[in-house]
């Protein structure tokens, strides 16, 4: 998965804009103004914050070294994820996108979920 992969994948998900609250290096896709996922776009290489289940987040930086810590983040609630050398299959990141996505969609009030209809 390159950058244009992945922001075309968050931008079919339900609810999703794109923006660059931290000035134009860093690119936020966020569900219903809520941020998910976040990359910045000055870098040589491509990375990708994800939020991440606690436990699961721990389980992933000791199975994979292309994921560690979320930088710059909350360490317990965020991974970076290192895509640019093409160690982990783009459906692993796929699905690391989604759970992210879903995470954030699941702390949502329900009203502000059936606003979005998610």
């Amino acid at each position: 998965m390159d950058i244009l992969e992945f922001r075309q994948y968050c931008l079919n998900m339900p609810a999703v804009t794109e923006t660059m609250p931290f000035g134009p290096g860093t690119l936020v896709m966020k569900v219903a103004g809520k941020m998910f996922a976040l990359t910045g776009l000055d870098e040589a290489d491509f990375r990708i914050n994800l939020k991440c289940d606690p436990q699961r987040a721990v389980e992933l930086r000791d199975r994979y070294p292309e994921i560690i810590p979320g930088w710059h983040m909350s360490k317990k609630h965020w991974n970076t994820v290192h895509v640019e050398n093409g160690a982990l299959p783009d459906t692993l990141v796929r699905e690391l996108i989604d759970h992210s996505y879903d995470l954030v969609v699941a702390d949502m009030t329900k009203k502000l979920r059936a606003e979005y209809g998610l």
